[in-house]
C-alpha cells in the first residue's frame, strides 16, 4: 500500500468528519439566528473560497486539512455593526449557544448512525461467532467450550459475527468481570477470567481467555504454487499431499503453516505423496519479515474444500427500521466503550500506548479503504464516534471546555470571566499537546516497530 493512497483516503476522511462536525455547528447557528462569517475546511491560509447565501458566508478550503472551524459574528473579535449586534454570538441567549456548541459532536453522532444504518441496511459479510478448540487450562476450556460452539450472546448483548464477539469479550473483559456467554445449542456458561492485558489493546486480547476463531482442519494438500516461491524451487506441485518434515509426521495444513514459519532460510526434509507415490523433497522456506520477526514462507496454499468453508461466512443485515435502530444502539455502545476507556487510561487501568494519532488513523484509513467501502465506512462510523465523545470532553479549546463555562454560567446566571478563560485556554493547550505527544509516539513506535 503506498504512501499516496494512504493520504488520500486520510484526507477523504477527514475530510467527511469535519465538513459533518463543523455544518452541524453551521446549521445551530443560522437556527439560533447567528451570523456565521466563515465556513473553513483546514486551517491557515485558503487555497479556494467562495461567498454564498444571503449573509454572503465565506465556504473555504484552507491549506491544512487537519480539521476545520466556523467562525461567526462576535462583537469580542472585531467591531460589529450596530445593525447586526442582535445576530452576534456573544449577544445570542446561552442556551442558544450551548446548542450551538453541542450540535457539532451531535452531528458527529449521527452521521455515525447513518453509517451503521446504512451497514446494516446493505449488510455486512462477516464470519460467525464460531470458536476453535481452547487450549488447554484456558478460562475457555474450564468453562467446558469446545471446538464449534457458537456464541450467541455475552451478557445479553447479541453477538451476530466473530467481530461483535470479540468487542462484547474486549468491553466485559477489561474490567476483569465474570461473563455469561450463550451458546446455540441453549448453553449458558460462564467464563471466569483476569482482567485482560491492557499494555496494547490492538494486539489479540482473546487469546488468554481461551477463544480463538474457529477454522475447521485442512488437509495438508497443495492446492497452489506460486511460480517464484520456495515450494516452485524444490518441485513441489498441485495436488501433493504433504506428509511429514523431517521425519516427523505432521497432520494437517494449519500445522504445515507452524513448521514451516519456524524454518526460515533452513532446509527442510518433506515428505509427500503424488499419485500414489511416495517422495522427498528439500525445501528452503524463504524469510519474510512479519511485526519485526523472521519467518519461513514457501510459496504455497492449500487445497480448500468449498463445502466445507461454506458455513462459516454470515451476512449482518437487517430492515430499514431496525437497521436505525441498530445503527442508533451502535453508537450509543460505542461512545460509551470509548469513554470507559479514556477514563480507565486516565486512572491507570489501560496503557496509554492503547492511544493512536494521526499515524495509525491515516494507516487504517488506507487499510480499510483497500478491503472496499464496507470497512471504509465502517472505519468513518467508528472515528465519528471517537470525534464526537473526544470533543465533549470538558477540556479547554474542545466543545466540551465551551460548554462547561456556559453551563456554569446558565448555573450562576453570570457569564465566566475573561481572566479564568484565559487560563482555561492555556490549562487546555497544554493537555491537548501532551496528548497529540503520546499519540505521536505511540504511532511511531507502531510504524518502527511493526
Amino acid at each position: 500500500m503506498s504512501v499516496l493512497h494512504t493520504v488520500v483516503w486520510f484526507l477523504v476522511a477527514i475530510g467527511i468528519l469535519v465538513v459533518a462536525h463543523e455544518f452541524g455547528h453551521y446549521l445551530a447557528a443560522r437556527l439560533a439566528g447567528v451570523k456565521v462569517l466563515r465556513f473553513s475546511l483546514g486551517f491557515g491560509r485558503p487555497v479556494f473560497s467562495r461567498r454564498l447565501g444571503r449573509d454572503r458566508t465565506e465556504w473555504a478550503v484552507a491549506a491544512l486539512p487537519f480539521g476545520g472551524y466556523v467562525k461567526m459574528l462576535d462583537e469580542r473579535e472585531g467591531e460589529v455593526p450596530p445593525a447586526e449586534a442582535h445576530r452576534s454570538f456573544n449577544r445570542a441567549s446561552v442556551w442558544r449557544r450551548i446548542g450551538i456548541v453541542v450540535a457539532g459532536p451531535v452531528a458527529n453522532f449521527l452521521l455515525a448512525v447513518v453509517l451503521y444504518w446504512a451497514l446494516f441496511l446493505h449488510g455486512m459479510p462477516a464470519m460467525k461467532p464460531l470458536i476453535g478448540e481452547p487450549p488447554a487450562g484456558s478460562p475457555a476450556a474450564r468453562a467446558g467450550l469446545v471446538a464449534g460452539d457458537e456464541i450467541r450472546r455475552v451478557d445479553g448483548a447479541d453477538t451476530p459475527s466473530f467481530q461483535d464477539l470479540r468487542l462484547e469479550l474486549l468491553r466485559a473483559g477489561v474490567a476483569g468481570d465474570a461473563l455469561t456467554l450463550e451458546l446455540a445449542d441453549g448453553r449458558r456458561v460462564r467464563l471466569d477470567a483476569p482482567p485482560l492485558a491492557s499494555e496494547n489493546l490492538e494486539r489479540d486480547t482473546l487469546r488468554p481467555l481461551g477463544i480463538v476463531p474457529y477454522t475447521p482442519q485442512i488437509d495438508p494438500v497443495i492446492g497452489e504454487v506460486l511460480p517464484d516461491g520456495a515450494a516452485a524451487r524444490a518441485g513441489f506441485r498441485r495436488g501433493d499431499r504433504l506428509i511429514a518434515a523431517d521425519g516427523a509426521f505432521v497432520p494437517d495444513w494449519q500445522a504445515w503453516v507452524t513448521v514451516v514459519r519456524a524454518h526460515p532460510s533452513k532446509p527442510m526434509r518433506i515428505a509427500y505423496e503424488r499419485d500414489g507415490q511416495r517422495g522427498e523433497l528439500t525445501v528452503v522456506p524463504d524469510t519474510v519479515e512479519e511485526k519485526g520477526q523472521r519467518v519461513g514462507k514457501i510459496g504455497a496454499g492449500p487445497e480448500v474444500d468449498e463445502a466445507m468453508m461454506a458455513g462459516l461466512p454470515t451476512e449482518v443485515r437487517y430492515g430499514p427500521v431496525e437497521a436505525l435502530v441498530r445503527g442508533a444502539q451502535k453508537t450509543w455502545e460505542m461512545s460509551a466503550f470509548t469513554l470507559e476507556m479514556m477514563g480507565r487510561m486516565v486512572i491507570g487501568q489501560i496503557s496509554w500506548r492503547n492511544l493512536s494519532g494521526p499515524l495509525t488513523i491515516a494507516d487504517y484509513a488506507g487499510q480499510s479503504a483497500t478491503l472496499g467501502w464496507i470497512s471504509f465506512v465502517g472505519f468513518l462510523a467508528l472515528v465519528s464516534v471517537s470525534l464526537g465523545v473526544l470533543n465533549l470532553l470538558p477540556v479547554p479549546l474542545l466543545d466540551g471546555g465551551h460548554l462547561m463555562y456556559y453551563v456554569a454560567e446558565a448555573l450562576t446566571g453570570r457569564p465566566v470571566s475573561e481572566r479564568a478563560m484565559e487560563i482555561g485556554s492555556r490549562i487546555g493547550m497544554a493537555l491537548l499537546l501532551l496528548l497529540m505527544s503520546f499519540a505521536l509516539f505511540n504511532d511511531l513506535q507502531r510504524l518502527l516497530g511493526g
